[in-house]
């Protein structure tokens, strides 16, 4: 009995073992498929709005702020996908970014000033103040595995 005891014990820890690496296999074949549509994705939209400034003949400073906020998610995806670990400040510059170019356009379109212009100024600085509290966080309690950043 308690020899059928061991090898049950045993079986159901290869089994155990066995679903386990299964499952991180399946896991992480997700993972490395996601990154690459999502950097496919990133790649593809860049070039299509590069076409789109070269067709227009022209390209406004939105154009260009769209531009850096491809090249950031696509810095983004490259350091999630050597490290595995997300970048939040990466996110926080795609946002600032993002709203400066909605900022300079819609001043670009209005040419007036209102409280829009407040509010989104307001929100970079705010965004600002995260990246700046993410990065001295990071900085004095850096994460056990993680290696330390310096700062800039």
């Amino acid at each position: 009995m308690a020899r059928e005891l061991q090898r049950t014990t045993a079986l159901n820890a290869k089994l155990g073992h066995a679903a386990d690496t299964v499952g991180n296999l399946l896991v992480d074949a997700f993972h490395y498929l996601a990154l690459f549509a999502i950097g496919g994705a990133i790649v593809w939209s860049a070039i299509f709005a590069f076409v789109a400034m070269g067709e227009q003949g022209t390209a406004s400073i939105a154009d260009i702020l769209l531009l850096f906020i491809y090249l950031e998610l696509g810095a983004m995806v490259g350091i999630y996908f050597k490290t595995n670990h997300m970048p939040v400040r990466f996110l926080i510059y795609v946002a600032i970014t993002a709203l400066t170019r909605v900022l300079i356009a819609d001043i670009q379109l209005e040419h007036k000033w209102d409280v829009t212009v407040i509010y989104l100024s307001g929100s970079i600085l705010l965004l600002a103040l995260a990246n700046l509290v993410i990065r001295y966080g990071s900085f004095k309690f850096p994460s056990a595995g993680v290696p330390e950043e310096k700062p800039d």
